[in-house]
């Protein structure tokens, strides 16, 4: 939540600024607080009422730990509830992290640079939303891990408070969603550059690869990391839009 925090006093210290910036050639974006204040205003309120949700939240009991039955467990989820592998759930921290600074790439692009402030906007925003989303939902409805039902996972890691916030997969959402925000943006400051389809195409196997690995860690169910996907995927292409957009 830091890193979330950081990135809205990002997003308010760059629009500050727009009025001094003027672009040497057009962009595909525009910046308004019409649809600025909106969006940071929603991830802060988001983010503050996990902060204070989570505070609230206990974490579970050995008791209520031994009775969780895989048997109750949808079935297309079940098979998560056998796994555990401490070197993928590594490997998928690995991922995320480093998808977390992928769309610095863009600024490789001359036409970029020149609109840095608003890719950097446009980035702080696509996480921070992301992030606010992700953990809200996450202490709302409380679903225990599925290494939770397994016994090969050590108890300690059952007491911990993070143990009971398996939907939706976070590592998912924010992968998923700085991923396709790179694709995305690259795609507006290119259309009918010859390497996009290799572009979406990447951004597309990265996350799937990042929920595969949470997956198979034991740390979410098939439908955290679908559900993942698919609102990563959507805020990271929606908020770059909504900048194509101009409120009058």
């Amino acid at each position: 939540m830091k890193v979330f925090l950081c990135c809205l006093f990002l997003i308010v210290n760059i629009l500050g600024t727009q009025a001094q910036y003027t672009p040497a050639s057009p962009s595909p974006y525009t910046m308004s607080w019409q649809v600025d204040a909106p969006i940071g205003g929603l991830s802060l309120g988001l983010g503050l009422t996990y902060i204070l949700l989570d505070r609230k939240t206990k974490p579970l009991t050995e008791e209520s730990i031994m009775l969780l039955d895989r048997n109750k467990v949808w079935g297309i989820d079940r098979g998560a509830t056998k796994n555990w592998s401490p070197t993928m759930a590594k490997v998928s921290d690995g991922l995320m992290f480093g998808s977390m600074a992928l769309p610095g790439l863009l600024y490789i692009d001359p036409k970029v640079r020149k609109d840095y402030w608003k890719v950097g906007v446009i980035w702080a925003e696509t996480f921070a939303l992301t992030a606010a989303l992700t953990s809200l939902t996450k202490v709302l409805v409380k679903r225990p891990r599925p290494y939770t039902y397994n016994p090969n996972a050590p108890m300690h890691k059952k007491l911990e408070r993070d143990a009971q916030y398996s939907f939706f997969s976070g590592h998912t959402s924010v992968t998923a969603s700085m991923c396709f925000m790179t694709a995305k943006v690259f795609t507006d400051y290119n259309p009918g550059h010859k390497a996009t389809p290799w572009v979406w195409a990447s951004a597309a196997v990265v996350p799937a690869v990042t929920a595969y690995l949470r997956y198979g860690a034991g740390k979410h169910f098939v439908t955290d990391v679908l559900i993942g996907y698919l609102i990563g995927a959507g805020v990271g292409i929606l908020v770059p839009e909504l900048h194509k957009i101009r409120i009058r």
